[in-house]
């Protein structure tokens, strides 16, 4: 072990193996390359972390997918294609297409189900 230094955390050295044993799980997750995570930024302002993340919905327009996967019912889902089938803001085509999906393998096939606040969550708030 190093010795602490004001301000920095405390290094500590441990043997290979008796990290694996100790904590054979996260051993695993270390080694396993499916589990990296790219960092591509590193910000020490927290406003500017926040105003990042805040912006990258910022000129975000949902789709016709975005609300069909709020809806809880297939009922609802053939709400929202006919609302935007009727407002010409999907084609008939697309309409007929999302229609069959929909009736073949149900709602959650457009993906999991959006809950309040997605967004804000997503964005981390």
């Amino acid at each position: 072990m190093t010795n602490y230094l004001p301000g920095r955390c405390a290094a500590m050295e441990i043997d290979k193996e008796k990290f694996k044993r100790m904590f054979p799980n996260l051993a695993k997750e270390m080694i396993n390359d499916d589990n990296r995570i790219v960092i591509t930024s590193v910000r020490s302002d927290v406003e500017s972390g926040e105003k990042a993340v805040s912006e990258s919905f910022r000129g975000y327009n949902p789709d016709v997918i975005d609300f069909l996967r709020r809806c809880d019912s297939e009922e609802q889902a053939n709400e929202i294609i006919d609302y935007l089938e009727r407002r010409k803001e999907i084609s008939e085509k697309y309409a007929a297409q999302l229609r069959k999906q929909l009736k073949e393998k149900g709602v959650r096939s457009f993906g999991s189900k959006k809950e309040d606040g997605y967004y804000l969550k997503k964005a981390g708030f």
